[in-house]
């Protein structure tokens, strides 16, 4: 569980750089520079991300901590109910859409929505923890972008009907093949 855990801090850490030390942040970007700033950054990421994975592996399975036995029917809730967040995760990425403009924050949101949906559906201490957590975080980024965008001037962004549909069409196609590595995990087939 520690390794578990130290990937989770390093993970959730990395990303809360923002919430808790933007001018720290900010001051790092301009010593450093863009590029190897977000080097450093994603260098972070991805060894608590690769940490975070292998100790949730060693952690996870028969020694687990069972708190609770979730019914039948939250794993069918947890696949239809994640094609919200993935559509959100498809919007940050898909300029001039109107779900991005209207949300400001699709991706924060949908890690919202992502973790409160695995909570229902989540057994273990080790789940627990980790959506918990996710939660948590994304609920204070959140706020803190809320935040600092209200000081600033608000700008009209032009909405794309149609790359409002590519996010949707690509959003649907992405959920599908989620839905496909879902059957695989369980083998139980959503469809």
């Amino acid at each position: 569980m520690i390794i578990f855990i130290l990937g989770l801090s390093l993970f959730l850490g990395v990303h809360s750089i923002g919430i808790f030390a933007d001018q720290w942040r900010n001051t790092q970007i301009i010593k450093l520079g863009n590029r190897k700033w977000k080097l450093l950054y994603s260098l972070f990421s991805i060894i608590g991300l690769v940490l975070m994975t292998i100790g949730y592996k060693q952690h996870s399975g028969p020694a687990d901590i069972a708190i609770w036995s979730p019914p039948a029917w939250t794993w069918t809730f947890l696949v239809y109910s994640n094609l919200v967040p993935i559509i959100l995760l498809v919007a940050t990425y898909v300029p001039n859409n109107a779900i991005k403009v209207k949300l400001k924050d699709p991706m924060t949101i949908g890690v919202i929505i992502w973790a409160a949906t695995h909570l229902v559906n989540v057994a273990s201490l080790g789940g627990i923890i980790l959506f918990t957590s996710f939660l948590l975080w994304a609920i204070l980024d959140l706020m803190t972008c809320r935040k600092r965008r209200a000081n600033l001037t608000p700008t009209q962004a032009k909405v794309s009907i149609p790359m409002t549909f590519v996010t949707l069409i690509l959003g649907l196609g992405l959920w599908s093949l989620f839905d496909r590595y879902a059957h695989y995990l369980r083998g139980v087939d959503s469809f």
